[in-house]
């Protein structure tokens, strides 16, 4: 609840981005969802309702592009794929953006987090757009 109490930029986290944070790191998925449980104020609660985002980003390039559109996008060797609510603004070097809809990948727990299937992906089927953004921004995928 610390994290939501002290300003997280969209009242709101994903807790992607907030176990890799490095005030807490140490903590799991399920830490996570003991806070959510036993938090007697309220101050935390897992979305799932439609407050949350309809489309979380993950960033990429388009040299995977062929395997991500065919397999999915892997956590490779992290523990979990990140997703952010929104595109970065600060011209990052990504050339390939994927959209994916929240309401269809969402847990039945609210969580906007996800380690993949058993083979560390997350599948195509839900996907909702992607978007080449360089040199120029052009929609290549839209369901």
């Amino acid at each position: 609840s610390y994290a939501l109490r002290h300003g997280w930029l969209y009242g709101f986290v994903f807790v992607e981005e907030l176990l890799a944070h490095k005030q807490f790191h140490s903590f799991s998925l399920e830490d996570v969802e003991r806070v959510v449980v036993t938090d007697l104020e309220l101050r935390a609660e897992a979305l799932d309702d439609p407050d949350y985002p309809r489309e979380a980003v993950h960033g990429s390039y388009m040299k995977h592009w062929p395997s991500i559109h065919s397999q999915g996008i892997s956590r490779m060797n992290r523990t979990h794929i990140h997703l952010a609510p929104a595109l970065p603004g600060d011209g990052r070097s990504c050339d390939r953006a994927v959209y994916i809809d929240v309401a269809k990948a969402i847990s039945e727990n609210g969580v906007l987090l996800t380690p993949g299937d058993a083979a560390g992906m997350l599948p195509p089927c839900y996907f909702y757009r992607a978007q080449r953004l360089k040199p120029s921004c052009e929609s290549v995928l839209k369901n």
